[in-house]
């Protein structure tokens, strides 16, 4: 204990009379210490005394564990740390391209399976719907059981996932698809958390945020190419079922194949954590004792965090808009511009592609500069610009106004998530980086499910713009409470 926690010790102590003795063996260093006939200590300090700062009686007390050791501080980067970010991504990728696959062609799977169009919108909500219970057991597992666990169950169940879509072609099958979404929805609980701790555990301080971009990266590719593949590989044969038909099951398989390979490639390449840690700040974590450590314990200092509650609730809201974009993009373009399959997920490209490039941008800066709050709040802000713009342009009849747009929309609005994952770590640490991804993406999912579901509702009953305009009002209230954090983080 340090001679400023036995200062403030001492203003909490009652009222008593010292006796005037001093203690047995005192040295002349310490003579200005006395003992109070109550046990308690009194401090009388000299005025010279006063001037000199106090070292704590015992400094290896103040450490933190792992500091007291030199040996346990040698930190390393392995090449390995690449191939693990890229099989992650990749698989990751595929399992966003089956969340998207069937709302970008919203309209053929209606007439393929003969279903309406809430029933389609419940194929990507499913993977919103899973991931809220599911959260818990699946940071938890990833706390108790590593990153190589959790790997391979994400990869598994994206695998499995899979291949039941490809009994599901046939017009009365839709079930199976939906079953098939399912398994999907569970793998994609093992999967987005985990971005942000293979980039701490294996990437170096200054690579920390560029590879968690690139890791969130990864989903976001395969988002973009949810958009891009699909009206090209089952284009919209209204008049012969069989050919539909055909064209889906070549879809269905080419996506087993891929992540079959790619769950085999996880065996061989994910591994827990490199020999040796890659920052002194993962070395002093990984010496401390791991039954110290209380995942109940940890979600509630992480609810207790008035920053991080405020944090989870904005992300949630940005989050959340994006999801439902990407969801009701088929019905918001192909209400304006009949027949424009192709040109819809065209746009959607743009969207994440232009997103792509903010997340990587936005993590090389954060690399270089760490400002967490105001490169937060400024994308915030911008995208809820981008959205405005999107909105009020949706009617204008060009479609090379809307590419433009969506570009602009998908750059901030994108770019925002591996912000929002960095900065939940950075106000949460040393809590578990898993169990803060975890919750911002409960949150985002919470949010998406409610915004795709009443947006849709809206856009069916009185057209896009009414749904648009709705994300824009809650966008404008997530920067409310993101401007609560900064001032409750200058405030401490």
């Amino acid at each position: 204990m340090v001679a400023g926690e036995l200062l403030q010790e001492q203003h909490v102590l009652p009222d008593s009379t010292p006796d005037g003795g001093g203690t047995e063996g005192n040295t002349e260093e310490e003579s200005g210490y006395k003992e109070l006939s109550n046990g308690s200590v009194h401090i009388t300090l000299d005025p010279k005394t006063l001037e000199q700062e106090l070292p704590p009686p015992d400094e290896k007390e103040a450490m933190l564990p792992g500091e007291q050791n030199n040996e346990a501080l040698e930190t390393r980067l392995y090449w390995r740390r690449f191939a693990v970010l890229a099989v992650f991504s990749l698989y990751s990728l595929v399992n966003a391209f089956q969340w998207i696959q069937y709302s970008i062609i919203t309209n053929i799977f209606m007439d393929y399976y003969n279903v309406s169009s809430i029933a389609i919108d419940w194929l990507s909500v499913v993977y919103m719907v899973a991931y809220v219970p599911l959260i818990f057991p699946a940071t938890w597992l990833l706390d108790k059981k590593g990153l190589r666990m959790t790997a391979l169950l994400g990869a598994g169940l994206n695998a499995l996932g899979a291949w039941v879509k490809c009994a599901s072609v046939g017009p009365g099958l839709f079930w199976v698809t939906m079953s098939a979404q399912i398994i999907c929805s569970v793998a994609q609980v093992f999967i987005l958390g985990l971005p942000s701790r293979i980039a701490s555990v294996w990437f170096g301080p200054r690579e920390v945020s560029t590879a968690c971009a690139t890791a969130v990266l990864g989903n976001q590719l395969g988002v973009a190419i949810g958009f891009l593949l699909p009206p090209v590989l089952v284009p919209n044969t209204a008049d012969d079922k069989d050919l539909m038909g055909h064209n889906i099951s070549i879809m269905f398989y080419g996506t087993a194949g891929v992540s079959t390979l790619l769950f085999l490639l996880t065996i061989f390449v994910i591994k827990d954590r490199p020999p040796l840690p890659p920052s002194k700040a993962q070395a002093v974590l990984s010496t401390g004792p791991a039954e110290d450590y209380s995942y109940k314990k940890s979600i509630i200092n992480l609810f207790k965090n008035k920053p991080f509650i405020l944090l989870l609730v904005s992300y949630g809201i940005m989050t959340g808009s994006f999801y439902s974009v990407s969801t009701l993009l088929n019905q918001m373009i192909i209400t304006h511009y009949p027949g424009e399959e192709l040109n819809t997920g065209r746009i959607g490209l743009t969207l994440v592609v232009a997103g792509m490039f903010g997340s990587i941008l936005c993590g090389i800066w954060l690399d270089r500069t760490k400002t967490y709050k105001l490169t937060t709040l400024i994308v915030y802000v911008l995208s809820f610009i981008g959205m405005v713009v999107f909105t009020f342009t949706l009617n204008l009849g060009n479609l090379l106004v809307i590419f433009f747009t969506a570009g602009v929309l998908g750059f901030f609005m994108t770019g925002y998530l591996p912000i929002g994952f960095e900065f939940g770590v950075e106000i949460t640490y040393p809590e578990s980086e898993g169990t803060s991804s975890g919750l911002l993406n409960a949150f985002a999912q919470v949010f998406g499910i409610i915004f795709t579901l009443i947006q849709g509702q809206l856009t069916t009953d009185y057209g896009p713009l009414s749904g648009n305009i709705f994300l824009c009002a809650w966008i404008l209230l997530g920067i409310a409470f993101l401007s609560l954090i900064s001032s409750i983080t200058e405030e401490h």
